[in-house]
């Protein structure tokens, strides 16, 4: 027998908090252009808007992406706010190599069953996430999240990453961006209702 579905909560209880994660394309490293982050930037500033969500933290690597997150509207449908990030962020992506008659434009683009060509900027799935509660968990993935291009030695310290949140955090959200989304860290209340695990 299936199990069913955990339910969403809404947004001011703990178990609201989403960490999720999706890779480009056969984990490409595509996400190493400038001007393609600062397009993605604005696609997860527009999807915040548009899907009722607020960032807590995030990391653009050259293949993936983590994106900490929690609702403040009514309904939490992830899949539609990943679509409202990814899809008009791929359609930018694509109109720029045709325009500019890339060679990356074939190694992106598949033919389906139906014989029609498909783009492909985004690895297929829904990716990754995870619901977190706890404090302790909460802030280990925080620092996770920031510390992956440490990890990855392409920075020595966390904060010389430029497409991530950590430089908000260590500047106690006094280092604002404008080429990143807005950032808006825990719900106020977080760690008043949080467990301690």
């Amino acid at each position: 027998m299936k199990k069913p579905r955990k339910q969403i909560k809404h947004f001011h209880e703990p178990g609201d908090l989403h960490e999720l994660t999706f890779s480009c394309y056969q984990r490409k490293p595509l996400l190493t252009n400038q001007d393609w982050n600062k397009l993605l930037c604005q696609s997860i500033d527009r999807a915040l808007k548009s899907q009722k969500f607020r960032l807590i933290s995030f990391v653009i690597m050259p293949e993936h992406l983590h994106l900490f997150v929690y609702p403040v509207g009514n309904e939490c449908r992830i899949d539609r706010f990943l679509a409202a990030i990814k899809r008009p962020f791929s359609y930018r992506i694509k109109e720029q190599l045709v325009q500019l008659n890339s060679p990356l434009l074939n190694h992106l683009t598949t033919t389906a069953n139906s014989g029609k060509n498909v783009f492909h900027f985004w690895q297929k799935g829904p990716g990754y996430d995870r619901n977190l509660t706890g404090r302790q968990a909460v802030l280990a993935a925080i620092n996770y999240i920031h510390q992956n291009p440490v990890q990855r030695k392409l920075v020595r310290n966390m904060s010389d990453w430029k497409w991530s949140s950590a430089r908000w955090y260590e500047s106690d959200g006094n280092t604002v961006d404008p080429d990143l989304p807005v950032i808006h860290g825990l719900p106020w209340d977080f760690f008043a209702t949080a467990s301690v695990e």
